[in-house]
């Protein structure tokens, strides 16, 4: 197997595995954005100066004469004293620049409606929606609940609101009332700005009611004053006068003439709320500048971003990090064309995200694990239906990406020639932190690699002391970052106690890594995701892309459930192929199988006790499997919350697939 400049090279791994490499080829690296490997010594010996120089990039007000002030760790303040305007970072400077005939986003809704929006078009619709938002009484510092689905107005919305200063909070439209209130509490938002609805899997999912339900919770009394209710699906929706208000309605008083003020690079951008251990969500902070630059320049470089030629999809919801950072703040900061698509892959058919790709010449394509096994499961014929020859780099995120779906990603979506950027970042960190860069990295599947530049992080034992290659541990970042989580909303001593107090003034991810023999870094998943049995600390993830690897098996999920004998004991449930299904009616003994496969690929210890073969997966909308309910079932405990599944029957279905190998 030979790449276009050379033979696929070899490096150890662990358990006497050998990783193959893929380095660029000399086509690629000759034209790539970031082709000298020494910008990652330079930002290494001055990560201050490199992250400075990043930040010319954007369009100040008042340009900054500080760069970090780290005086009162964990809280950090980059560019401090310097003022832009995020909006028109994304928007106005491109029009200024000539650049308002290009086309910013393709957009693309599930029922099959489409159009074009030009940066000059986007432009003028966010001057609007400012004027309109000050007219509601948002002023900078305010914060704007939306609860919407993927549709222009959405983006319009969050530029609108960063325009005026204010700070968004976006939750995503599959949370329940309870929980949208809590963060509309929590947050104290004046103005929610919602729809109707948006279609998934072609049904109207409703959005307005749950607005309403939430709002009438705990006897009304929310701090709320107005509603703004974009219309997209024309479900009926009961509208409360004097609180809610149609957007088509409100916006036709006010034209796109708006002058955008500069605000401090500290001024707050948005709130976005992740699930916390206790079960109150933590508002995750995020400011302007620093926030900015980072997004920014990771988008340009690890996707080796041409904007005047590349098109570009990310196929994450507006309601979480990847969103925020690599749909709207990133790619618009950049100049790019992009599309955004409202539904689900599989609606109508399972062609329908090669028929966009198709439709658009996207060539740089973004998107998560969980949606790569699951056009794995379904197979290769139908991808290969569509021409997807405009791809030319891919993208992974959210979960590791393991090797057997990062080898059929390169070679079934990419060509056998597409870099895959495997990267790893969270909505704490803002921005990516560890990924390849395409024109540099030698690949390999399933590694995030290296640090970006101008950024340090390691992995550490339980003491914090540097481990060795070879030598698993956790993932550590030992300097301050620009796009980093300044605080918990409201919260400062949950913020500092989350995340420094295991290490002092280093942040602690929550994540297990190990370093290769190479020193490339292999993420390991949550520390919480690794299981003890007998004394061995084991990863649910390692253990998944056993699994993966076996011809049978498209997806994997491995849970630790308690254990009289071993404390914990692994536990597997694996959804199978369609090409193993139509080639074998019966899979009896399959779990057997596994059990010893696994235990040939790792080792015995790794052995699953069980391994309960099922039809899918519990997973929330944005695709994470929700473990914690697999282990409810596997200690035979009574389920769990599942109000954040993407289908609330799943679980049922696997209990009575459990309870019938029992």
């Amino acid at each position: 197997m030979t790449e276009q400049n050379g033979t696929i090279e070899s490096h150890p791994v662990h358990h006497g595995e050998v990783a193959e490499t893929y380095p660029p080829n000399a086509e690629f690296k000759a034209q790539a954005r970031v082709n000298d490997p020494s910008v990652y010594w330079r930002a290494a010996q001055d990560p201050e100066g490199y992250w400075a120089d990043e930040a010319t990039n954007l369009q100040w007000t008042k340009p900054f004469t500080e760069i970090l002030d780290w005086s009162n760790p964990p809280f950090a303040k980059w560019f401090a004293d310097g003022e832009l305007n995020v909006s028109v970072n994304c928007l106005d400077r491109h029009v200024a620049a000539g650049l308002g005939d290009r086309v910013a986003i393709h957009f693309e809704g599930e029922p099959g409606d489409a159009r074009s929006i030009t940066y000059a078009e986007l432009t003028h619709e966010v001057k609007r929606a400012a004027n309109m938002l000050t007219s509601l009484g948002v002023t900078a510092g305010d914060r704007v609940a939306l609860y919407m689905p993927m549709i222009p107005e959405t983006v319009i919305s969050m530029l609108a609101v960063a325009r005026l200063g204010a700070a968004h909070s976006v939750v995503f439209g599959g949370f329940s009332a309870e929980s949208l209130r809590a963060r509309i509490d929590d947050a104290e938002a004046e103005l929610v700005i919602t729809a109707d609805g948006g279609y998934r899997k072609s049904r109207v999912s409703a959005l307005k009611p749950t607005v309403d339900d939430a709002l009438a919770l705990h006897g009304g009394g929310s701090t709320v004053q107005k509603v703004l209710v974009v219309e997209r699906t024309k479900n009926d929706v009961t509208m409360e006068p004097g609180r809610d208000l149609w957007w088509h309605e409100e916006i036709t008083a006010y034209d796109g003439d708006h002058e955008a003020q500069g605000f401090p690079a500290e001024n707050p951008l948005f709130i976005l709320y992740t699930s916390g251990t206790t079960g109150k969500p933590k508002g995750i902070l995020h400011t302007s500048g620093g926030y900015l630059t980072q997004v920014s320049t990771t988008h340009r470089n690890v996707f080796d971003l041409k904007p005047e030629t590349d098109v570009y999809w990310c196929t994450a919801d507006i309601g979480w990090i990847t969103g925020h950072s690599y749909v709207v703040y990133g790619p618009l900061a950049n100049g790019a064309t992009q599309v955004i698509y409202e539904g689900t892959p599989e609606t109508p058919t399972w062609g329908r995200w090669w028929e966009i790709i198709q439709k658009y010449g996207v060539s740089i394509f973004y998107t998560a694990p969980t949606a790569i096994r699951s056009f794995m499961k379904i197979g290769r014929q139908v991808p290969e239906q569509y021409d997807l020859s405009s791809i030319r780099v891919l993208g992974s995120v959210g979960e590791p990406i393991n090797p057997e779906a990062w080898r059929w990603y390169r070679e079934v979506i990419g060509a056998g020639s597409a870099p895959i950027v495997d990267t790893w970042w969270q909505t704490e960190t803002g921005a990516m932190m560890i990924a390849p860069l395409p024109g540099l990295t030698h690949l390999k599947p399933g590694s995030a690699q290296a640090p970006l530049p101008g950024i340090s992080a390691t992995v550490a034992d339980d003491d914090g002391n540097p481990v060795s290659n070879g030598q698993g541990g956790l993932l550590v970042v030992q300097r301050p970052w620009p796009a980093m989580v300044r605080t918990i909303w409201g919260d400062d001593e949950r913020f500092k106690e989350t995340y420094w107090e295991k290490f002092g003034d280093r942040y602690f991810a929550g994540d297990g890594a190990r370093l290769d023999e190479d020193g490339d870094l292999w993420l390991l998943g949550r520390v919480d995701d690794v299981m003890n049995v007998s004394g061995h600390r084991l990863s649910t993830a390692e253990i998944e892309s056993a699994l993966i690897e076996n011809h049978a098996v498209a997806e994997s999920a491995v849970v630790g459930a308690d254990d009289p004998t071993t404390g914990q004991a692994v536990v597997a449930f694996c959804v199978l192929k369609e090409s193993y299904l139509t080639d074998h009616v019966n899979t009896e003994g399959l779990d057997q199988e596994l059990r010893v496969f696994v235990g040939k690929q790792i080792g015995a210890i790794a052995r699953p006790r069980n391994v309960y073969i099922v039809a899918e997966l519990p997973k929330t909308r944005s695709g994470k499997i929700m473990r914690r309910l697999l282990k409810d079932i596997a200690e035979g405990k009574e389920i769990g919350d599942t109000s954040t599944l993407a289908d609330t029957m799943v679980m049922s279905t696997i209990q009575d697939q459990v309870i019938g190998k029992k």
